[in-house]
């Protein structure tokens, strides 16, 4: 496939790799969340693992595990460790997700067009369900199948942790809930300034996006450059995508993104909307994805569909 190929031509082809890449994670999800335990496991009960199974199985774009295959794929990976470490990562966002629908958090009774897991089930069920898909996120990129040699999993599994936690996904989300004066005791802080709001999605949303080309690259025995290249392709990407989102919860319809809309503008929630104006941050939005692309010039035709990528991100309707 030429860089130089028709945008209509490069689209189809994504959707094309998006749909085979979510074809086959949701098999290896559903062999994941089987009724039989494990090896080491007791017993798996059965309303626990319903929740997870209605958290993890309910579609979505699976962009994350695409980058995974589609990043390690750039220096011949095996097909299938590539898919198991983007079920890990795939594992680690529906947790996320179950979390944050909770009404503790953003309190949502609709995610991907069907009730979010505490509607379905109950409070304490959701947050055992999130709790148990982002243990089996690590226990699956922990493990052989993932890679044979130890140390490069260990590595792996550094970058996923410290996407997800405290300086990643897990301490932006407190930063966004800090900044809707969400805490008993303290004061709603003053409005964001716009390098905070960028900290802040690049933790909660960019950090396991940016992670999930990481994986890949590491997978790949990814030199010191090339990392480096892709990092930024990956951190420019997942502010685009967030910029994106901001934009779709004031344009988009609930129908369009199978969850509640014009919801940011309703809490006072910080973004570059609010910051840059919506003529604004449609410009930022294009200007992060071209940025990506340019990450990429180094790889050649191979990482097309990572530029294509990165094109949906600013393009995408849902």
């Amino acid at each position: 496939m030429s860089s130089v190929e028709p945008a209509a031509t490069a689209s189809t082809a994504l959707a094309s790799a998006l749909a085979d890449t979510a074809d086959a994670v949701e098999v290896l999800l559903d062999a994941l969340l089987r009724d039989e335990p494990a090896t080491g496991e007791l017993h798996r009960p059965a309303r626990l693992l319903a929740a997870m199974r209605h958290g993890a199985l309910a579609g979505g774009k699976r962009l994350r595990p695409f980058l995974v295959a589609e990043t390690a794929k750039l220096f011949g990976v095996p097909r299938e460790r590539a898919l198991r470490a983007g079920v890990a990562v795939e594992l680690a966002h529906c947790y996320s997700l179950v979390h944050d629908d909770l009404p503790a958090m953003d309190d949502d009774e609709i995610r991907r067009g069907r009730p979010t897991v505490h509607k379905a089930f109950d409070d304490a069920t959701a947050i055992l369900a999130g709790d148990a898909l982002l243990t089996l996120a690590f226990d699956v990129i922990a493990g052989p199948q993932t890679h044979p040699d130890g140390a490069t999993r260990a590595d792996i599994v550094l970058i996923f942790a410290r996407a997800l936690g405290l300086g990643g996904m897990a301490g932006g989300q407190m930063l966004d809930l800090a900044a809707e004066g969400r805490f008993d005791g303290e004061s709603r802080p003053a409005a964001l300034g716009e390098a905070d709001i960028r900290r802040m999605q690049a933790m909660k949303t960019g950090a396991l996006l940016a992670g999930s080309v990481l994986i890949g690259a590491r997978l790949g025995q990814a030199d010191a450059a090339q990392t480096a290249a892709l990092e930024r392709y990956g951190r420019a990407l997942g502010a685009a995508f967030q910029v994106a989102d901001d934009i779709l919860d004031r344009e988009a319809s609930p129908e369009e993104m199978g969850k509640a809309t014009a919801k940011d503008e309703s809490r006072g929630k910080a973004t570059l909307v609010t910051a840059l104006g919506l003529a604004g941050a449609k410009r930022e939005r294009d200007r992060l994805s071209e940025e990506a692309i340019a990450a990429l010039a180094g790889f050649g035709p191979e990482a097309q569909m990572l530029r294509a990528a990165a094109e949906f991100t600013a393009r995408r309707k849902s």
